[in-house]
Order: C-alpha cells, then sequence, then structure tokens
C-alpha cells in the first residue's frame, strides 16, 4: 500500500464530543476525539456497537453538528459555517449506507444521477457521467434495472456509484458491507480499495469487522464508550494492540492465540511448557526459532497458532509445547527475546 503517513490531513477533529438528552439523562456518543484523516488514505474506525462510530461519521458530514470542538474539512471548519456554505461543503463528501437508501421508484441510472440532477447538470453531461460511473462500478448493464431487481452487492456498487456522482474528494462508508455475504463483501471492499487507488478519493471505512480494516485500510482508529482509545497503521495495531479493545478485535480476526479453554485442553495431553510467540519479520522466522530451541536442546512441538498477511507483512503467533530442563527452556526463551522475538507463557 502507498504511504500517506506524510500527507496533509483533509479532515481534523479538534477535541470533539457530541451528546444527547434522552429520558434517561445526557448520553455522551463521542467524548473529546481528536483525529486526523490523511489526504489520499484509506482510514478505518472500528468499534462495537455504541462506540460513537456513526455518530463520529455525521460530524464529519455536518449531519449532526458537535456540543463542544471544532471538526475541519480541508480549510473550512465545519462547526462555524452556515447551513447554505454547509451545503455546498457537502457535495465533496460521499455517503454510503448499511442499507444502500436507494429510491426505489428509480432506476439504477435515475439513482445514480440524482444528485447531478440536483446540482442542475444537463441532460447530456448528467447521462455522460452516469454512464461513466456505472461503467466503473460494473454495472453498465443494468443501468434500466431498478433496485428490486438487484443483489445486495450490486445495490452497494450502485450506492458507491451515486456517492461519487459530484467528484468528491471524501467518501465515507458507514457499515456499507454489514449486510453482505463474505463473497460480496471482498466485491464491495475491493471496489472502495479501487475508489481510493483509481480516482484520488479519501476513504473513511466505518465498521465493527476489523477483517475489514485488515483487507483495504492504511491506518485504524479503534473506539470505545465514545473515545479513541488506540490509533496507528494497520500492520502496528493487529501486531501489537496496546488496549484490551483493540485486542479484542484482533483476535476477532487473527484467532491465533490459543483462548483459555484451549489451553486448559492442552494441558490435558501435553506436560511442557506451553509458550506463545509472536511472529517477527525475520527471515527464515520459524527455522531461527527452531533453531534457537535446538541448540538449547529443548524439544518442540507446535500445537497451535497461525501465520497470515497484512500490507504484504507477514502476522500471527505460533504456540509450542516446549519439552526439556527448564534451565535450557528458559536459557532459550531469552535467546529469543535476545533476537527481538516476543513471547508469552501461557498459565
Amino acid at each position: 500500500m502507498t504511504s500517506t503517513s506524510t500527507a496533509p490531513a483533509l479532515v481534523r477533529l479538534e477535541h470533539v464530543s457530541k451528546a444527547y438528552d434522552t429520558p434517561g439523562g445526557r448520553r455522551v456518543a463521542v467524548d473529546d476525539v481528536s483525529l486526523e484523516v490523511r489526504e489520499g488514505e484509506i482510514l478505518g474506525v472500528i468499534g462495537y456497537s455504541g462506540a460513537g462510530k456513526s455518530t463520529l461519521v455525521r460530524l464529519i458530514n455536518a449531519l449532526e453538528l458537535p456540543t463542544g470542538g471544532r471538526v475541519f474539512v480541508g480549510k473550512d471548519e465545519l462547526t462555524a459555517l452556515p447551513e447554505r456554505r454547509l451545503r455546498e461543503v457537502r457535495q465533496g463528501i460521499g455517503m454510503i449506507f448499511q442499507q444502500f437508501n436507494l429510491f426505489r421508484s428509480r432506476t439504477v441510472a435515475g439513482n445514480v444521477g440524482y444528485p447531478l440532477r440536483v446540482a442542475g447538470l444537463g441532460r447530456a453531461e448528467r447521462d455522460a457521467r452516469v454512464a461513466q460511473l456505472l461503467d466503473f462500478v460494473g454495472l453498465l448493464d443494468r443501468a434500466y434495472s431498478y433496485p428490486e431487481q438487484l443483489s445486495g452487492g450490486q445495490k452497494q456498487r450502485v450506492g458507491i456509484a451515486r456517492a461519487l456522482a459530484t467528484n468528491p474528494r471524501l467518501l465515507l462508508a458507514d457499515e456499507a458491507t454489514s449486510a453482505l455475504d463474505p463473497e460480496t463483501t471482498a466485491d464491495v471492499l475491493a471496489l472502495l480499495r479501487r475508489v481510493n487507488r483509481d480516482l484520488g478519493v479519501t476513504v473513511v471505512v466505518i465498521t465493527h469487522e476489523m477483517d475489514a480494516i485488515r483487507s483495504i485500510a492504511d491506518r485504524v482508529v479503534v473506539m470505545d464508550q465514545g473515545k479513541v482509545v488506540e490509533e496507528g497503521e494497520v500492520y502496528d495495531v493487529f501486531s501489537k494492540p496496546s488496549t484490551a479493545a483493540a485486542a479484542r478485535f484482533v483476535q476477532s480476526v487473527l484467532q491465533d492465540r490459543p483462548p483459555k479453554e484451549t489451553i486448559a485442553r492442552l494441558r490435558q495431553s501435553h506436560e511442557g511448557r506451553l509458550v506463545t510467540i509472536q511472529v517477527a519479520e525475520i527471515k527464515g522466522f520459524i527455522g531461527v526459532v527452531s533453531g534457537v530451541f535446538a541448540s538449547q536442546g529443548v524439544d518442540t512441538e507446535l500445537v497451535f497458532g497461525g501465520i497470515s498477511e497484512i500490507q504484504e507483512r507477514a502476522i500471527g503467533a505460533l504456540t509450542y509445547e516446549l519439552v526439556g530442563d527448564d534451565g535450557k527452556v528458559d536459557a532459550a526463551l531469552t535467546a529469543l527475546t535476545d533476537k527481538g522475538i516476543t513471547w508469552t507463557e501461557e498459565h
């Protein structure tokens, strides 16, 4: 993936909060959030239901205004603009939704062309733009179909085409794949990646699915109870999550570390010490680990784990049973640490 670490910020939130008065009292949905979305990146925002993700995206496109803090898109401070100017700024922000939000009475072409009609484009220019967009999302042959004649994935492709109609700089995807099956989800995520790479559109993906983040995001923000609890490059957050919330999401995708019940089961059939070793970016990693144990006379058996890839970098963990004198096992583990390899003994 192309690095965006030095790109300027397209979106900037400064100490933003959003609270609602409810019959049960005041509810804080977003709590003192500061973050940036860099020009040209795909930023994933993840959190469980109620974490504040959807409220955050509505603050970015000024569908809601914060109760505290400031929101900038480009040079515009949304929190200081009158409604007329906000409407103009929103034309540069595309939005796609979980439930597609298509007009049932309009054809595919009619749905995609609607924002262009609102913007005042003439018929010929509008038709040309609609054809271009439908070709881009692979639905030119369904231009005169109606939404009820489409699959869920096709409906979301129409939603993406419609969101791109006004040439936005920023695309916000709010749980855009949550209603889709895994294969269709992969197709839609690949299309969002094309939108980012081929059209240069900055994308913010709001989701509770860490696998979606792994597939396309450059960076990830983890939200919990309205706060940003972790933020960083996707590989860094996956390989070394620093918060419990991030660790739960990562484990739900990688499933490379044995849960407590699995450790208990392993102990019934393995008398040696159980140690989980985090995969490191070392050439011949598995051979290096095996060599360290062999040099100390420690026998090993791989009993759990997995290795996958994120952003073309290996990631995962392997759990070994280690059999041998405790002193030799300790010496081998110290040798791994000296080589920069992280391990955890399972108790």
